[in-house]
């Protein structure tokens, strides 16, 4: 392939993991990792309520990896509340497997800029033959989608698993008890997927440029240091 096409890819490989880096810290500061609904479920036994009645009773709630806020809806319209997951939840979520998903988040960060910084070297540079050519390429590249989908798992098992939306709407909570009436994953928790393909459509790229995959080896060597053998 041409060089200037090589650096064209590497270019837009480089851009990628750099956007894929801004987003996944920009995804770790907000509060849109879930949304859902709540139902006051004490309330409406002790009322009966059906139908659009059931109404008055579904509050809301919406959270990322540091704070939220939710609405509870008893009946007497809606109360908003604040949270913090630090050190207000810590007792009552599963704290190892949240504090996970925040460190690979910080290091899906630091390998996309570690990414971003060697591929556009790549592309201006002169590559090395180790960690700087096409061997850390793949490798920077296949850390980044790797921590990408173990952010997704960990933070999915959290939620439906660990019925982490229940666990925040009933905290502090003594009289009332609330159940989850609907939850789904919002846009910061669908970035962090978008960042995983990203990582590894540059994998691709790398490929598409001509390098092959740096821990297979070619048969024709294999079939030529045989035949030496032969000789001797």
């Amino acid at each position: 392939m041409p060089a200037q096409q090589k650096k064209l890819i590497f270019c837009t490989a480089g851009v990628l993991s750099f956007a894929c880096a801004l987003g996944t810290a920009a995804a770790i500061g907000t509060q849109l990792w879930v949304r859902g609904t709540i139902l006051c479920t004490t309330g409406a036994l002790l009322v009966n309520a059906t139908g659009p009645e059931l109404h008055k009773f579904i509050g809301e709630i919406q959270y990322g990896l540091f704070s939220g806020q939710r609405v509870r809806q008893c009946g007497l319209g809606g109360r908003p509340f604040q949270f913090s997951f630090f050190p207000d939840l810590l007792k009552i979520i599963p704290a190892s497997i949240h504090v996970s998903v925040i460190l690979f988040c910080t290091v899906l960060i630091v390998f996309a800029l570690v990414g971003a910084g060697f591929f556009m070297f790549n592309a201006f540079g002169s590559p090395y033959e180790t960690l700087h050519g096409p061997v850390g390429l793949y490798l920077w590249s296949f850390i980044a989608c790797s921590c990408g989908c173990l952010i997704m798992i960990l933070f999915s098992s959290e939620v439906k698993i660990h019925h982490l939306s229940e666990k925040i709407a009933n905290f502090k909570e003594g009289t009332f008890t609330f159940k989850t009436h609907r939850e789904q994953f919002a846009s910061s928790f669908w970035t962090i997927l978008v960042c995983s393909l990203v990582h590894f459509i540059n994998a691709l790229l790398i490929r598409f440029a001509g390098f092959e995959f740096p821990f297979s080896k070619s048969k024709d060597s294999g079939t030529i240091t045989g035949a030496v053998d032969l000789m001797y």
